[in-house]
């Protein structure tokens, strides 16, 4: 395999539009992708001609506009190429069918914003992500509106809050004698994922139905050792990671790094950093294929947050950053931070975002599966705040104290034998407990779920940031003396929100009662955490960056609160089904074995001891008789539910129906641990979990 030949073989790419592309054509429509411009609509005609004519080549029939609706996932509808002429067909896809899609709308999620009588809706070409061919289909990355231009997906409002940074962004810029074309905001989204044997996966209901265990007694070696984590990898899984890694190569996705995750059959791929769409359609992508692929070695790939109870659940690492085209870094704080007053400003204006729409970040990340994650006993907390390190926080500690401040020198680092090369030693460490950790010259937002479109995440920190940028602009433009003027800004903003800067161990229980004195909140579920997408001050946030109209930021809440109810609707039928066809009946015949062998053994001689399997007897039928009972008020509590009211309907799933699952799930999983392996009907955690050799 020659790799530098085969990355991006299946991507019409910068090289492939040079090569096929009009000198004119491919020159402005560089200008749309690189600096931002209006596309020409008069040279459509002209680049669908070259992408049909090359995807035909790489053995294409179908162009798809392929769009992420707010069910979070992507979608796609197939139209062949052909054409007829006369009793033949040829070939063909115009400007305006590059362009412009149409699709029925009606039956995706519109939070109300929609009727479901009306249907029509638009896809329409997003330029800057490059189209790709994949199983004889081009594919083109699109935007999807409805018929009275409400945005239907997640990609139209990530491209507005590009913009919106990107203007206001280039205003603080500005303000530093630096005029550039375009600021991007890049993210290179890490994906933490589970392999298990696909036949043993195909046995268990819930993993099927909901993508987690829904019972399962923990694992007698689950991840106490440490030694899963970077541990050597399995050939099997070898295999399936040279496969991904070639088929996202092809696609002109940068997977860089592959390794064993901390929990047992748990592994982790991260790319490396694109511009934001890009990297959103990428790890779409990603999560498509690692699907395809396991399935290809006959795997099972889990996305789940929390597929097994007891070891960590997966994450989605979403590293942020933002560049202009000429490579300046805005996070990057140079050898000398504390003299760098563009990057002090920057990083006030982060903190500054961060702080004020704490509520909206945790509300970005907030679904079912996660709420497995945050707040429990893995990274990171629900409660949002900002890891600076050693340097920067030293010197934001001098800046809001008002003392000097030392510059942390970069040390060299060695184990102290001359053999050994001497490595250079950071300014600062990572803070692997901290939900949004500054990382050298980005922030890792840690928060997301493994499951989760990163999108949403994104959409919310360029409209934030963009809105310090423009609070920051409106104060300094005109001042005489920027430097002077910028570091009273820096100083006041830093005070006021010194609160979100935490440098410490996140798991640590004393940080959950040091948060509450400092106002933090802490909302551990999403029907919690999305009531606060509600409030005014934050909908304004994004009106008045452009990102979404009221109505739209209304919706999506809504969505998401109807999608976490809906999720866990799901579950609770699930349990309720599984409980009762196999569980509850399993342990029945179990104990009615039992009790025959106590009656055989009685009936030679009552003086055979048979106090173990009566004790046994007595416990099963106990546990199994409150099993029952359990499963019957999970049904009638199911019933209580007001589903035409999501935030309601949200708040009984959270408070009262995932309790009563916690006391199933519990009796049931006790009974497990009782209950002959040849009458429990599932596989159980160690078949999921170590099958794969």
């Amino acid at each position: 395999m020659n790799l530098p030949e085969m990355f991006g073989e299946n991507v019409f790419n910068d090289s492939v539009q040079k090569d096929t592309l009009p000198s004119d054509v491919y020159k402005a429509l560089r200008a749309t992708i690189e600096a931002g411009k209006q596309l020409d609509v008069s040279i459509a005609g002209a680049v669908a001609s070259a992408m049909k004519k090359w995807a035909i080549s790489k053995g294409a029939t179908h162009y798809t506009h392929w769009f992420q609706p707010l069910t979070g996932l992507a979608a796609e509808k197939h139209d062949s190429f052909i054409e007829p002429e006369g009793d033949k067909v040829i070939m063909r896809l115009t400007g305006k069918s590059l362009i412009i899609g149409e699709s029925d709308a009606s039956s995706f999620p519109s939070g109300g914003s929609r009727a479901t009588h009306m249907a029509r809706g638009y896809t329409a070409w997003d330029p800057t992500s490059p189209a790709f061919v994949k199983e004889g289909t081009l594919y083109i990355p699109t935007v999807f509106v409805s018929y009275t231009g409400e945005t239907l997906d997640k990609k139209a409002p990530l491209l507005r809050s590009m913009t919106a940074l990107d203007k206001q962004a280039k205003r603080v810029l500005k303000l530093f004698g630096i005029d550039c074309k375009k600021v991007s905001t890049t993210v290179g989204p890490e994906q933490e994922y589970f392999l298990i044997d696909e036949e043993e996966y195909l046995k268990r209901k819930d993993l099927v139905l909901t993508g987690r265990t829904l019972f399962g007694a923990p694992v007698t070696r689950g991840q106490e050792l440490e030694d899963h984590y970077f541990g050597t990898i399995k050939p099997k899984i070898g295999d399936f990671m040279r496969d991904l890694d070639r088929e996202l190569w092809s696609y002109g996705v940068l997977s860089k790094t592959k390794h064993n995750e901390v929990a047992p059959a748990q592994h982790e791929m991260a790319p490396v950093f694109s511009t934001s769409n890009v990297a959103v359609d990428g790890n779409m992508l990603t999560m498509e294929l690692m699907k395809k692929v396991a399935h290809k070695h006959g795997l099972a790939c889990l996305l789940h947050e929390k597929p097994f109870r007891g070891i960590n659940g997966s994450g989605k690492h979403n590293n942020w950053s933002m560049s202009t085209e000429s490579g300046l870094n805005l996070l990057n704080p140079g050898d000398c931070p504390e003299s760098n007053t563009l990057f002090k400003l920057v990083l006030a204006a982060v903190v500054k975002a961060v702080d004020e729409y704490q509520g909206v970040l945790r509300a970005s990340v907030a679904s079912a599966g996660n709420d497995h994650r945050l707040g429990a006993d893995e990274a990171p907390p629900a409660i949002v705040s900002v890891y600076l390190g050693d340097q920067l926080g030293a010197m934001v500690d001098s800046i809001v104290k008002g003392e000097s401040y030392t510059s942390v020198k970069v040390e060299k680092g060695g184990i102290g034998v001359p053999e050994s090369p001497i490595f250079p030693k950071d300014a600062t460490d990572r803070n692997r407990t901290s939900p949004f950790a500054f990382t050298g010259n980005k922030f890792e937002f840690r928060m997301l779920g493994s499951q989760a479109n990163v999108s949403d995440a994104n959409i919310c920190l360029n409209t934030i940031v963009a809105d310090a940028f423009s609070d920051f602009a409106d104060e300094l433009e005109g001042k005489k003396d920027i430097e002077k003027a910028a570091n009273a800004v820096i100083a006041r903003e830093l005070k006021k929100h010194y609160r979100i800067i935490f440098n410490l161990d996140g798991y640590g229980p004393e940080w959950e009662t040091e948060a509450a004195k400092r106002g933090l909140l802490n909302n551990k579920n999403t029907a919690d955490a999305v009531p606060s997408l509600y409030e005014d001050k934050n909908v304004e946030v994004f009106v008045r960056q452009g990102v979404f109209t009221k109505a739209e930021a209304v919706a999506r809440a809504d969505i998401r609160l109807e999608n976490y109810a809906k999720i866990i609707n799901i579950e609770a039928l699930t349990m309720i089904e599984m409980a009762k066809r196999d569980i509850i009946p399993a342990v029945s015949d179990f104990i009615a074995v039992l009790c025959q062998n106590v009656a055989s053994k009685l009936a030679v001689s009552e003086k055979i001891p048979c106090n173990a399997e009566i004790k046994l007897i007595d416990k099963l039928s106990s546990l199994n008789d409150k099993a029952s009972a359990a499963v019957e008020k999970l049904e009638n509590d199911l019933k209580s539910v007001n589903k035409r009211d999501v935030q309601s309907a949200s708040q009984t799933m959270a408070h009262l129906i995932i309790p009563d699952m916690e006391e199933v799930r519990a009796l049931a999983d006790e009974m497990e641990t009782l209950t002959s392996a040849d009458y429990w009907p599932y596989p159980t955690y160690f078949d999921l979990l170590y099958s794969v050799k």
